[in-house]
Parts: structure tokens; C-alpha cells; sequence
């Protein structure tokens, strides 16, 4: 198998297969990121292929002797989404608060049991978007560092070096994101203490009628997709308590969402940008080369 040192050398060279390669290794991981963080499909979208056209841009600037390719790629994509201009959902959700009103003032409606299996897609739709809104509580950092800390479980010394802070800086402010999620959720969350009465099945009806979620077009359980605890490429390096592994495993579970674009359309789209014009010396010998 092919490592990202030799495709990055191929891509210099102008062999657009490997460029090609490259985006599709890593696309899917930045899209999901994405997902998480911005909480709407097109941002999510636009921001992966911001994050690609920049990183492709300046590949000749990639030095292997300075660390791996992952964490020179992670580092632009972090940065790219922390400085990104705020979405209408991040201007409107501006705390925990706010967001569980909003799903308070949900009426809560019983369903039958062949109601809860006839619409068993829209109760799982409403279950992703209601806890993927969670996360959109916690500021942008928190939010990164849970995301990539938690959900997709990015070893500690992998995700500090590519937000550019000491591993254990990362722990503290992993630690304080996971504390302030986690005791929101136990507060009001049906789905980690049933004490709370809010539950899936009884809002989906309502998320419905408010549009939150369309049974004609689902955002996160629409195209092909896995879910996040089968694609996840490492495990954390310490043990979380069976308490914090409980709220873990509920994103684990969100669904594992195919780009939106191939990895050959999105190149094309990538590769008529003025920006990309002259990064790459292109070999007259090559059948396949970057125009």
C-alpha cells in the first residue's frame, strides 16, 4: 500500500491519480469532522473542499522530516474550521440553555408501538440531530477538542500537535468539554438518565411538524453510511470510567456519512480554482497529470 509520502511526491510530480488518492484517503474524515462541528451538510461540504484546495495548494511546503502528513492535514483542517464565519445554527444556539428550551417547547406525544417501528428512521434521525445540537453548545474549541478527543478518538498527542498545544493542555481541555456536555445531558437528556423526560420517540413527531427532521430527506440517515465506532482509527491512549464511556458510545453510534462529492469530482472542482494554477511541476512524460 501506497504511503502518503509517495503519493505527495507522485502529486509533485503531477501524476493526478495520486492527488486523486490522497483526497480520497483523507476526505471522509475531514467531511465527518465537518459534520460534527458545523451541524449542516453544505457548510460541511464547503469546508472539506476549502480544507483539500488549501493543503493541495501547499503541498511542495509538506515536510516529512517534521512529523507525518496526518498531523500537517489535521493541523490545517482544526485551524481552517476554528476560524471559519459562524452559521446561522451557532449564531442562534449560544449555550446549553437556549438549546434545551427549544426542546422543551417540543410538545412530547406517546406513540404507539407500531407507530415507534413504522417510524423507527425518523426516531433515529431525531435521536442524531438532537444530541449532534448538543455539541454545538460547547464553544468552538471545546467543541473540536470533543469531537476529535471522544467521537472520533484521535490519539492525544496526534490532535495536540495539530492544535498546536502540549498533549496534556489537550487532556484539560478535553476533561472540561467532556465535564459540561456530559452534566447538560444528565440534567435533561432522556437517553443517559432516565429520570430526565425526554425522549426520542415522544419528540419526533414534533420535530417533524417544525421541519427539524424530514422523513423525505434525512440528513444524517440519507446515502451510504457507516457509523462513527467502526471507522474510528485509534483508540484513546487512557481508559475513560464506564460514566463517560456511556455518553461517548451515543456518538459513536451517529452515522458515518459518505461525502457528498466523490473524490474525482471534488479534484475537478479543486483543480479549476485560480489558486491551484502552478503548484505542481508537471512531467511532459506523464499520461495522467494535473491540468
Amino acid at each position: 500500500m501506497e504511503t502518503d509520502e509517495q503519493l505527495i511526491q507522485r502529486s509533485l510530480e503531477g501524476d493526478r491519480k495520486s492527488v486523486e488518492k490522497l483526497v480520497e484517503i483523507h476526505q471522509g474524515f475531514i467531511y465527518n469532522v465537518a459534520l460534527k462541528f458545523f451541524n449542516n451538510l453544505d457548510d460541511a461540504r464547503d469546508a472539506t473542499q476549502e480544507v483539500l484546495l488549501k493543503a493541495i495548494s501547499h503541498l511542495s511546503s509538506f515536510d516529512a522530516s517534521k512529523g507525518a502528513f496526518r498531523t500537517w492535514l489535521y493541523r490545517i483542517t482544526f485551524h481552517h474550521f476554528l476560524n471559519a464565519k459562524q452559521n446561522a445554527y451557532e449564531k442562534n444556539i449560544t449555550g446549553f440553555p437556549v438549546f434545551y428550551d427549544m426542546i422543551d417547547s417540543v410538545p412530547s406525544e406517546e406513540m404507539e408501538a407500531h407507530e415507534v417501528a413504522a417510524m423507527s428512521q425518523d426516531i433515529q434521525e431525531s435521536m442524531v440531530s438532537c444530541t449532534a445540537g448538543m455539541i454545538m453548545c460547547l464553544d468552538r474549541e471545546q467543541r473540536l477538542v470533543y469531537i476529535v478527543g471522544d467521537v472520533f478518538e484521535i490519539g492525544h498527542v496526534l490532535a495536540a500537535q495539530a492544535l498546536d498545544i502540549s498533549p496534556e493542555n489537550f487532556r484539560q481541555k478535553l476533561t472540561r468539554a467532556r465535564r459540561d456536555l456530559h452534566e447538560w445531558m444528565h440534567r435533561r437528556c432522556g437517553l443517559v438518565n432516565l429520570d430526565n423526560p425526554c425522549r426520542c420517540p415522544k419528540k419526533t413527531k414534533g420535530f417533524i411538524a417544525k421541519g427539524w427532521v424530514n422523513p423525505q430527506n434525512r440528513k444524517w440517515h440519507s446515502g451510504t453510511h457507516d457509523k462513527i465506532r467502526r471507522i474510528v482509527e485509534s483508540r484513546m491512549e487512557d481508559v475513560l470510567v464506564a460514566r463517560d464511556r456511556l455518553y461517548n458510545d451515543i456518538y459513536k453510534e451517529h452515522p458515518y456519512k459518505q461525502p457528498a462529492m466523490d473524490a474525482h469530482t471534488l479534484l475537478d472542482g479543486i483543480l479549476k480554482d485560480p489558486t491551484f494554477h502552478g503548484v505542481f511541476s508537471l512531467g511532459t512524460n506523464r499520461t495522467e497529470t494535473v491540468e
